[in-house]
């Protein structure tokens, strides 16, 4: 059969492609455009990203503070797990970066890699949850890019943010490196929930756990916490390598001894029995809605209030001192109920790969 070529040359109809996604989606063309009408700008909808330009104005008022700026890649896997998903991971994960130098968050960027194949249900729910994340932070997603690569290429969905935010005017200066003999360590929370509750939805191991991620935003319990102690010298989010990596990085950075008793640590018992089971020390594994916050002594209380005022910090406690250190290394120390003690090392190798 030979087509009519009478009017001219006939280019078939295009196909939507609204179920998956295909190579088409990151070609710049018509598809990548009914993605983003149809996925990203329903949920992410805001005036800056609706100029639909390349680069998004900020408002010129910020510049009043200083400047914060951090960058974070996400691969967890698998995407949706107990609690959350790779749209709030990438949300919140960005937005405590920024909060951790005691700056006010104000916009995120995004790119996604996208796997051909990916169904766009699934993409249209974790950008769902970016947006339900954002709007909880009171953030907003001003720029984006998207890319596809083939089948095999990736693993569903990568998201790779970029947050801004804003340290107030005549706010101290917060750093791993700011502290002091005589703080005393504050912990916002439970250990290990998001590690394992990830791990349970691998369904690689024979075991199940009624657990569910701490994936949240904690910018606005930090700037409560900040109102109560404004002389807190640490923020330290305790994501990957845990607890005990976290107070490593900050008794090197600070040239201090950090020690933190056991007995203090809150552990669910769901996360208690799955490392038990499988050999893992909840000091080690990821959290991703935990705050480890360090103040002068004659602020802990007020700041320990103000974190069980917030939903987020209901289980938060103080778990140590930060002592002088009579070494050329600096080292973290774990007091147990029994009277001995040992040295928390950061975590050597990887607990579970791909975690957040």
């Amino acid at each position: 059969m030979t087509a009519d070529l009478s009017h001219g040359p006939v280019c078939p109809v295009p196909l939507s492609h609204r179920e998956t996604i295909i190579l088409g989606h990151g070609s710049g063309g018509k598809l990548t455009h009914d993605l983003i009408r149809l996925v990203f700008k329903r949920w992410l909808s805001n005036p800056f990203l609706n100029q639909g330009d390349d680069a998004a104005r900020m408002d010129s008022t910020l510049l009043a503070g200083t400047p914060v700026i951090s960058t974070d890649a996400h691969v967890v896997k698998p995407i949706f797990f107990p609690g959350g998903d790779i749209g709030r991971l990438a949300v919140c994960g960005t937005v405590n970066d920024v909060a951790m130098l005691g700056a006010v968050p104000k916009y995120l960027t995004a790119s996604f890699i996208l796997e051909e194949g990916l169904l766009i249900k699934e993409l249209d729910q974790v950008v769902q949850s970016m947006a339900e994340a954002a709007k909880e932070a009171d953030v907003l997603i001003v720029a984006g890019d998207t890319k596809v690569v083939e089948r095999g290429k990736g693993d569903r969905v990568y998201i790779s943010t970029t947050g801004f935010g804003i340290i107030p005017p005549g706010h101290g200066s917060i750093s791993g490196a700011n502290a002091q003999p005589g703080d005393l360590v504050i912990l916002s929370g439970t250990l290990g929930d998001h590690g394992i509750a990830v791990l349970s939805a691998r369904n690689e191991l024979s075991f199940e756990v009624h657990l569910e991620s701490d994936v949240a935003p904690l910018n606005k319990m930090i700037q409560q916490v900040l109102s109560a102690a404004p002389h807190t010298h640490v923020l330290r989010d305790p994501t990957r390598g845990g607890l005990a990596t976290s107070l490593n990085e900050i008794a090197e950075q600070s040239k201090v001894d950090i020690h933190i008793q056991e007995s203090t640590i809150a552990i669910k018992p769901a996360v208690r029995a799955a490392c038990e089971m499988l050999g893992f020390d909840p000091v080690y594994l990821a959290n991703e809605g935990k705050v480890i916050a360090i103040v002068p002594q004659i602020e802990a209380t007020a700041a320990l209030q103000a974190m069980h005022n917030h939903p987020y910090g209901l289980d938060a406690v103080i778990i140590g001192e930060v002592t002088v250190s009579d070494t050329i290394h600096p080292c973290v120390v774990q007091h147990t109920p029994y009277g001995s003690s040992r040295i928390l090392t950061m975590l050597a190798g990887e607990i579970l790969p791909r975690i957040c």
